[in-house]
């Protein structure tokens, strides 16, 4: 009796050593042979147990190690595309606001060029009442050369009269002496008169040339104003053109601007979430490995040898979790399990 129970005694203090190794032979259908049953059966789940905990830390090491690798090269990657946002944020506020310089320098332009039709426009009404004058005067020295034509002939007659006069008093002998001289007098008037008429009408014939030639290039000046004035309104349609485009521009490189600052935010985040990932693998790799030294004292038939089994120590269960773990197991075999527990404790 006592032999039975001393082998399943040297058994237990195996298992609790972590040597799952070892056969544990059939004892009949007695008691004993019921509590070797439950050993095999307690045995066998241990073993199915610490090769599924291998497993599971195996592949918890495997992944943690993906993971942290990854989460190290997507933090970098985060990292630089950070630092490549911010480079382009910075950019495009510099853009930004050489667009809205230009926008204003437009508007400033724009608002120039308005004046500068305003006061071709009002060149353009000087020119033309300049015009205007000039043809009138042009019409008062063709008046005045009308009179002074009329004056001319007035004289070519009096002359004529005073020749006759002249001739009728030469008949009328020494009575018409007195009416010839003053008959000569008239005559000389006329002629003067005449060669001033003439003199006159030559300056008013040059003056009359020289405004019609004026009239001609007002006229011109007129015309070239008014295409001037043409011109400057294009110009102005098409700088209010440009300050409106470029207004656009401002507000499009703002919305650009906010978007690539969101983004910007954006990977910020996630170059943290990659880090609190990175930190994440490193826990659990760290806790994959203490599993792995927990489970590294059981030996299993057919598995080669893990360190940590020699001398009875265990690394992450100490004698009490032993006997509880024991507990569970030989509870269920309907309480025979005192002796063994003092076996185990002993």
């Amino acid at each position: 009796m006592l032999r039975p129970l001393t082998e399943a005694g040297r058994h237990f203090d195996r298992i609790a050593d972590g040597d799952l190794t070892a056969a544990i032979a059939a004892r009949g259908d007695n008691e004993i042979g019921a509590l070797y049953s439950a050993m095999r059966r307690m045995q066998g789940g241990l073993t199915r147990a610490v090769e599924s905990v291998r497993h599971g830390v195996e592949e918890i090491h495997t992944g943690s190690g993906e993971i942290a690798a990854g989460g190290v090269e997507m933090s970098g990657r985060t990292a630089r595309q950070a630092g490549a946002l911010q480079e382009a944020a910075a950019s495009m506020a510099e853009l930004a606001g050489t667009v809205r310089a230009t926008a204003e320098h437009a508007d400033q332009a724009s608002r120039q060029a308005a004046g500068a039709t305003e006061l071709a426009r009002q060149g353009g009404t000087a020119v033309a009442q300049v015009v205007a004058s000039m043809r009138d005067i042009a019409s008062g020295a063709q008046r005045i050369a009308e009179i002074v034509g009329l004056v001319d002939s007035l004289a070519f007659q009096t002359n004529v009269l005073a020749l006759n006069a002249a001739v009728e008093a030469a008949r009328a002998g020494p009575q018409g002496r007195g009416f010839a001289v003053v008959a000569g007098e008239v005559r000389s008037l006329a002629q003067r008169s005449a060669q001033a008429a003439r003199e006159i009408k030559g300056l008013i014939d040059d003056s009359s040339a020289r405004v019609a030639s004026g009239v001609q290039q007002v006229n011109l000046a007129g015309a070239t104003m008014g295409e001037i004035v043409q011109s400057i309104d294009r110009v102005t349609q098409l700088v209010a053109g440009i300050s409106e485009a470029s207004a656009t521009q401002a507000a499009g490189i703002a919305s650009v601007n906010l978007a690539v600052a969101d983004a910007e935010r954006a990977t910020q985040e996630n170059a943290a979430m990659a880090e609190q990932t990175a930190a994440a693998a490193a826990s659990l790799e760290a806790q994959a490995q203490a599993l792995r030294q927990a489970v590294a004292v059981f030996r299993l038939a057919g598995a080669a040898p893990r360190s940590g089994g020699a001398g009875g120590q265990l690394v992450a269960l100490d004698q009490q979790r032993q006997v509880a773990v024991l507990d569970l197991l030989l509870d269920a075999g309907g309480g025979r399990g005192e002796v063994l527990r003092a076996n185990v404790a002993a």
